[in-house]
């Protein structure tokens, strides 16, 4: 399976394309707006036939890219069924299976960050959205965000798999790039070393962090696929 993942510098997103190598058809994971040219280019230097757009949740600091990648590329939008998007050509839910020709994509609801995230576990790999970064997590004070619900998520959900698997995470602030299962659930700040679910709701409720920038625009823009 090819996997290539991309970065943007303004809102800290990775976007991540997903494709078989033996038929060429490929999946967009989180992909923004303001990348969308720089994607699109390398979508068609590949030779990729571009299947699916892929959102792990309805995001509150970028806007997404998905409606321009449909249009150019006649692909399906999904996101949770939850996101309630209009716009969207499937609204996925938890256990659901996507193909990319042999490679299977299934789909993990993991809410807590939002009521809407899902992460991808694709062969050895899992692509967790703001569900899990890399030492790190979604915050959990805004679009329905439940502390023990993450916190179940994660561990219920994402720490289970077995622990060669390879996180990919949503976002990075610190220079990370990707993780393991087996790392996150020693070293992971908010849920490593078996932190209990009390410690895990009082490590978020004092984060006391600011809004994002862009809260405002892209929530609404990304329930109408970015157009």
């Amino acid at each position: 399976m090819f996997v290539r993942q991309l970065f943007d510098r303004e809102t800290s997103t990775y976007t991540y394309l997903i494709a078989d190598e033996k038929t060429s058809e490929a999946a967009i994971i989180d992909p923004v707006k303001e990348q969308f040219e720089r994607d699109a280019l390398l979508i068609k230097q590949l030779g990729f036939k571009l299947k699916y757009v892929l959102e792990t949740h309805v995001h509150a600091d970028h806007i997404t890219s998905s409606g321009n990648m449909r249009e150019e590329f006649s692909a399906e939008v999904a996101l949770h069924e939850n996101s309630g998007a209009k716009c969207a050509d499937l609204l996925l839910k938890d256990n659901d299976v996507l193909k990319l020709g042999d490679v299977e994509i299934k789909v993990l609801h993991t809410p807590g960050h939002t009521n809407t995230d899902i992460s991808f576990n694709v062969e050895n790999i899992i692509f967790t959205g703001d569900a899990l970064l890399v030492r790190d997590c979604g915050r959990t004070d805004f679009q329905s965000g439940n502390s023990v619900t993450l916190y179940h998520s994660i561990n219920n959900k994402i720490f289970t798999l077995d622990e060669k698997t390879i996180i990919y995470p949503g976002h990075d602030y610190y220079g990370f790039t990707a993780s393991t299962v087996k790392e996150e659930k020693q070293f992971n700040n908010r849920l490593g070393n078996g932190k209990t679910e009390d410690e895990f709701v009082e490590i978020m409720a004092n984060l006391d962090l600011a809004l994002p920038k862009k809260i405002k625009e892209s929530v609404p823009g990304n329930t109408n696929c970015g157009l």
